[in-house]
């Protein structure tokens, strides 16, 4: 009787796992206040949606201890995980559209670019982006694409397909030196230098010009002394951020791996003046890469002045990435 009488209650059971579920919670609600020195603050908003995974974990061990203060430390995480990525839950896509657009990494490693042209193709795309094609490869996506698309248009490593006219095409400059990655192997200094990684055009369509950019900003690493490295996308984002700033059509759309996904603060300059296609009308995360086991949006389609009407991802080609796909309308 005595033992029993000095067994803690429900309420002061598991106060361990009650304090791990408040500081998931305020880890997510003021995610962007986390420092991002060493790229922290980049690394938790990229993978940001998968710490939604330490609830039912946590629920579990609650449970077992038969803890209701960990059960109710726990609405917390949920609560803001729900307001944060709840609406992706949701299939918001709708049927029709005016055109189709598609964005695919095709991978610099890509063993067979000639059956990813292919597959990209069949989409039934009305405007085809590609980036990281190399120079050896850049052939062989125009020979098998010549058929299907009448325009293209190719700046160093990023290019654009279309079945409608295009016109002043030109290059953007979004910080380049330094060029890492599969794409740096072959290239001098010079060369990595001068590779363009974007470009912008206009496709003329019945109701009217559409702005369209193409971009592959810098690759992410993670360095033993340096964290998540993150400079070169970070230099390259703003420079992009500041082109869309200029934009003077008010129908644009971003096509591209911008290899960081649309919560990361660093993409705030392109974020607050386009919307996801994937948010506004997707079903789920739409997560594109790694192409075997895909954890992270970070291949994105970004609009401006048009409203999207579905978004979803594309099987596999021989790229590390998958493609993404949107129907947009005016």
């Amino acid at each position: 009787m005595i033992r029993n009488a000095s067994r803690p209650g429900p309420w002061q059971r598991g106060p361990v796992l009650a304090a791990l579920a408040l500081l998931l919670g305020l880890l997510m609600l003021l995610h962007a206040r986390i420092t991002d020195v060493g790229g922290l603050g980049s690394l938790v908003e990229t993978f940001l949606p998968w710490f939604g995974l330490f609830v039912p974990v946590l629920l579990a061990g609650a449970l077992w201890r038969r803890s209701a203060s960990a059960v109710a430390a726990l609405l917390l995480p949920l609560l803001v995980w729900l307001n944060l990525f709840g609406g992706l839950l949701v299939d918001k896509s709708h049927s029709g559209g005016d055109l189709v657009v598609v964005s695919h990494n095709v991978g610099a490693d890509n063993p067979d670019p000639a059956g990813t042209a292919r597959d990209l193709a069949a989409s039934g795309a009305d405007l085809l982006a590609l980036e990281e094609i190399t120079p050896q490869a850049a052939l062989t996506y125009e020979k098998e694409l010549a058929k299907a698309y009448r325009y293209h248009a190719v700046r160093g490593t990023v290019g654009l397909w279309s079945k409608l006219p295009l016109s002043d095409t030109r290059t953007v400059d979004v910080a380049m030196l330094g060029m890492a990655g599969p794409l740096a192997q072959d290239l001098s200094a010079d060369e990595r230098a001068a590779t363009p990684r974007a470009l912008r055009t206009t496709v003329t369509t019945d109701k009217g010009p559409l702005a369209v950019y193409v971009a592959h900003l810098g690759s992410v690493r993670v360095m033993p002394r340096n964290g998540f490295w993150t400079s070169q996308r970070d230099a390259g984002a703003d420079d992009l951020g500041k082109a869309l700033a200029a934009e003077r059509n008010q129908r644009v759309v971003l096509l591209g791996d911008l290899n960081g996904t649309t919560d990361d603060r660093a993409l705030a300059g392109i974020t607050s003046r386009l919307r996801s296609a994937q948010d506004a009308a997707g079903d789920g995360f739409g997560f594109s890469w790694p192409a075997t086991f895909p954890v992270a949006r970070i291949d994105q389609i970004l609009v401006r002045g048009v409203r999207p009407e579905s978004s979803w991802v594309l099987p596999a080609t021989g790229s590390d990435h998958r493609p993404v796909a949107a129907g947009i309308s005016w």
